[in-house]
């Protein structure tokens, strides 16, 4: 603390407890619990950004994103940062200022696609969808009839503030016989929604860490193709920032490990046990698996009398968005649950605030105890939030579920 003596500010110690943080069941849109495994790296031996032990982790850790991303692209790393700054990575690096780029904006984290580009000095074609449906291609198709000049088409797969699944099928056809590049945010879905980078032909890819991959926040892999690279190899100018300059990040990542920035050796470590694990699982048993859980809570949340915000076949697995009713107080249903049983969950974002709940089931989060444990909560704290449920019929509810898909 400070004080002024005498005219002079002198500093005195400041004695604080030790940081002992509690115990929060993560079931809201992220970040998520971790696999043990994955914890204990994170106060594994430091190692120097420049060690040659550091650069065979790097190695081995691109190489396993190769896989989860299903891509041989050779630009494939990690940017420092959450999966904000992949998706300014990608969209600053392929943008130049006057550039036209058509976004897909389905809610409030695919719709900061439009605030980066802005910021970069681009001309942002703004496609927005009522909240909770999906963006129609005619929708976009009319977009590049209107804007021929367009470069680049982005959006999510996994729109997390409304737990919307995006096709992207004809998105990406629409996109490409147009000329466009093809840009999508996968920061939710990556390795909880089926998804493969070459045979979607995602020109440029960017997710976070610390969803459906099952590790710590902090990091936040992307991959670009070929025809990306060379849009990035041929700007006018060179890319604004300095340290989301995917060339040089790529260097140090694939290439001869040229120094870019002091990278945190204990996050790519639990990455790199996050994607072991991932393979150990299998990625289609991995996308079974969060699909079971995640329909199998929305059966229990729906016997019990609410309802999913997300236009029915459009639902994400790995993100539950549930509405309420009026008069049921949002921030009394998520203080509950945090209280009482240090469960987390999240709740709506600008015109949704107050009126949703969201339910996350992500990576090491995805199993049957968890779906249990929050309907059983829930079942337990509506009633004071002005809701009254149907008690005792929400794990039956999701019990079918499991019992139809073990036959």
């Amino acid at each position: 603390m400070a004080q002024v003596v005498q005219g002079k500010v002198e500093f005195t110690p400041f004695a604080s407890s030790e940081v002992n943080p509690h115990y929060r069941l993560l079931l809201g849109p992220g970040p998520c619990n971790v696999d043990p495994r994955v914890l204990r790296l994170a106060s594994a031996p430091q190692l120097g950004h420049l060690d040659p032990e550091l650069f065979r982790i790097l190695d081995e850790t691109a190489e396993m994103l190769r896989w989860i991303f299903r891509t041989k692209n050779e630009m494939t790393l990690c940017v420092s940062g959450s999966g904000f700054s992949g998706a300014e990575a990608v969209l600053v690096n392929l943008l130049e200022e006057g550039d036209t780029i058509i976004a897909g904006s389905l809610g409030f984290f695919s719709g900061q696609i439009t605030e980066i580009s802005r910021r970069a000095g681009a001309n942002v074609v703004n496609l927005t969808t009522e909240l909770g449906q999906p963006l129609e291609p005619e929708a976009l198709e009319q977009a590049f009839k209107e804007h021929p000049e367009a470069k680049l088409f982005a959006t999510a797969i996994a729109e997390t503030s409304t737990g919307l699944l995006q096709p992207l099928g004809e998105l990406e056809r629409i996109t490409h016989e147009h000329g466009a590049l093809f840009v999508v945010d996968a920061v939710c879905g990556l390795g909880g929604v089926p998804m493969a980078v070459d045979e979607m032909k995602i020109d440029a890819c960017y997710a976070g860490s610390q969803k459906s991959l099952g590790a710590l926040p902090g990091l936040a892999p992307v991959t670009l193709n070929e025809r990306a690279v060379q849009v990035i190899k041929n700007r006018k100018k060179p890319v604004q920032s300095y340290y989301l300059d995917l060339q040089l990040l790529s260097r140090y990542w694939n290439g001869d490990h040229t120094y870019h920035h002091t990278s945190c050796s204990n996050l790519i470590y639990g990455l790199n046990e996050a994607l072991r694990i991932a393979q150990e699982e299998g990625l289609e048993a991995r996308w079974a698996r969060h699909q079971l859980n995640g329909d199998a809570l929305k059966a229990g949340i729906e016997a019990m009398g609410l309802h999913i915000f997300t236009r029915p076949g459009y639902a994400l697995s790995v993100l539950t968005a549930i509405s309420l009713p009026q008069g049921v107080d949002e921030l009394a249903v998520r203080n509950g649950l945090l209280e009482e049983y240090d469960i987390e969950i999240g709740g709506g974002f600008g015109p949704l605030k107050g009126r949703l709940i969201r339910i996350g089931l992500m990576g090491y989060n995805s199993n049957r105890k968890n779906v249990e444990i929050v309907l059983s909560a829930l079942e337990h704290i509506l009633p004071r939030c002005g809701f009254q449920p149907n008690i005792g019929a929400a794990l039956p509810a999701a019990d079918a579920v499991y019992q139809s898909r073990s036959k």
